[in-house]
């Protein structure tokens, strides 16, 4: 989707007029809202600092406003692509349906992609259950990653703890 509906539908959901909005991003008087439309009909690209005012003025993540073109199918599809170039993801078909996969044997990036993925399957089977409501989830989405309370990394333990496991597995195995 582009920048300018994300912006649309982002104040929208705040339900802003575009002249508000343009306002609280400091534009003044009858320029407040010709910016913002242009901005949504894309004959102007907000900068960087201006998506990121918008961001937090949305109580988003400046990423959910700069997603990628996906306004058309061949649009997504190339998208799509890029991913499966990038980030190990991969098309299948699971009984008879068409299914988004990531790659086991692509190493690194299947293992961060499935961190990432787990969090959103977590966050999206609790909207399912009824755990969460819409505007939660959404608020999951549109805020991510600052919002995602769901990564736990741990660290390695030093190779001295490491052997000392090792060892007392064994003594208990021997014991047995």
């Amino acid at each position: 989707m582009a920048i300018g509906k994300r912006i649309r539908f982002f104040r929208n959901r705040k339900g802003m007029t575009q002249k508000q909005l343009g306002e609280l991003l400091g534009f003044l008087g009858k320029t407040s809202d010709v910016r913002m439309a242009q901005y949504e009909s894309e004959a102007r690209t907000p900068k960087h600092d201006l998506v990121n005012e918008m961001a937090r003025i949305f109580d988003v993540s400046p990423r959910a406003i700069t997603v990628p073109e996906i306004d058309s199918y061949t649009g997504l599809m190339h998208t799509l692509f890029a991913l499966e170039d990038m980030y190990a993801l991969k098309i299948g078909e699971i009984d008879g349906e068409v299914c988004l996969r990531l790659d086991r044997s692509a190493g690194p990036a299947y293992s961060a992609m499935f961190e990432l993925f787990h969090a959103w399957l977590e966050q999206a089977s609790r909207l399912e259950q009824g755990a969460i409501g819409r505007e939660e989830y959404d608020q999951w989405r549109y805020k991510y990653p600052e919002s995602d309370t769901s990564v736990h990394r741990a660290s390695a333990p030093s190779q001295e703890l490491s052997d000392r496991l090792t060892e007392a597995l064994k003594s208990q195995d021997d014991s047995e």
